[in-house]
């Protein structure tokens, strides 16, 4: 009898364990089923209780529902399955999202959020003071992750100019991304052998500058980064995925081509999703390619490779096979088999001019091509 007293005793204390570990001081159990989300680190509860378990470095939390703590309050937000799961950090109230699904670190968003609208900010780039306006979408609440687009404005312009005709503000608002205008020196932007007074300008300096800065200030998706621009600005967007295609998931320039290997050659570290828009009756950048001169009177003479030249070009790099999409309604062709999944699109115009191509259709290639 004493022996089955004591079995039951300790019956009696192991169930008691069990539930004050359930359910003491407001601690959470990670998500199971593929591994703690990193949306489930460490953070504190409303009433005290701390979280019980930051999420390992798998992916963000699955199903299982987040742990509470009674009356003291959750220390995170559950997540669905194969969904991104959100959770509120201890780092001063700022948000970590988790890309549900998969390994890739969580995204810390800043604790204070941007209001939506427009804003002209400034930032220093080897000693010189750049600056942009930033467009922050309707219906922004910093607590999801959103794409970021630079949208690049055309030589004799600026970035009040882009911002009013381009149409991605507009379309940042239907979309929910982040859009900033740069503003560039001499009303231009220095590639290779053009177009600003100096050469010394640093305009990738600038655009890998302000991507940096806007990751701090919105919750940005640094997988969902990319560059867009008219003329000039085209030729910005280009010469981003020669030479920061780390940074940069796709690009949509119009209005311009690359230019000839031996006045600025096209390097990119990774194959990259690029569409172009051009019209067959540019009078400034020919379609056919060939020499041509700033209209802002720099004294220099470049030479573009032409939109199908660098429709090929674009393959070539992109290690494309195959032969492209014959064109369909909006004159877009494309090479759909390339290294790792990108693809490279030249849109044209029939008779058109200095097109300022559709943001519309550039929007749907660049969201469908982040980085990999």
């Amino acid at each position: 009898m004493r022996r089955r007293a004591r079995a039951v005793l300790v019956a009696i204390l192991v169930l008691a364990m069990m539930a004050v570990a359930s359910t003491g001081c407001g601690s959470s159990s990670a998500g199971s089923g593929g591994g703690a989300g990193s949306g489930a680190s460490s953070g504190s509860t409303t009433g005290g209780g701390s979280s019980s378990g930051s999420g390992s470095g798998g992916g963000a939390g699955s199903g299982a529902s987040s742990g509470s703590g009674d009356d003291l309050g959750t220390s995170e937000i559950p997540g669905d399955a194969g969904q991104a799961d959100t959770s509120i950090g201890g780092d001063g109230g700022a948000i970590k999202t988790g890309d549900g699904g998969t390994s890739a670190p969580s995204i810390i968003c800043p604790a204070t959020a941007l209001q939506p609208g427009d804003t002209t900010a400034s930032v220093q780039v080897g000693g010189v003071m750049r600056s942009y306006i930033l467009h922050v979408p309707t219906g922004y609440t910093g607590k999801t992750a959103v794409p970021l687009v630079l949208d690049f404005h055309p030589i004799l312009a600026d970035d009040t100019y882009e911002r009013n005709n381009s149409g991605y503000a507009a379309l940042a608002d239907q979309e929910g991304f982040v859009v900033a205008f740069p503003n560039g020196i001499d009303n231009a932007w220095n590639i290779g052998p053009c177009c600003t007074q100096s050469r010394t300008v640093d305009d990738l300096g600038f655009a890998k500058t302000l991507v940096t800065t806007l990751e701090g200030q919105a919750c940005v998706d640094a997988k969902r980064v990319y560059a867009v621009g008219y003329s000039m600005g085209g030729g910005m967007s280009h010469y981003l995925a020669c030479n920061a295609a780390d940074v940069f998931a796709s690009v949509a320039p119009a209005a311009f081509d690359l230019l000839e290997d031996s006045e600025e050659p096209c390097h990119p570290s990774r194959p990259i999703t690029e569409i172009s828009f051009r019209g067959t009756a540019d009078p400034i950048v020919p379609y056919g390619g060939g020499a041509s001169n700033p209209p802002n009177g720099l004294n220099v003479t470049i030479h573009f490779l032409g939109a199908v030249g660098t429709f090929q070009k674009w393959a070539q790099l992109d290690g494309c096979t195959g032969s492209p999409s014959a064109a369909d309604s909006h004159g877009c062709s494309t090479y759909s088999q390339c290294q790792v999944g990108v693809e490279v699109t030249l849109c044209t115009t029939q008779g058109g001019g200095h097109v300022t191509g559709d943001p519309q259709i550039g929007w749907a290639m660049l969201k469908a091509h982040p980085m990999p």
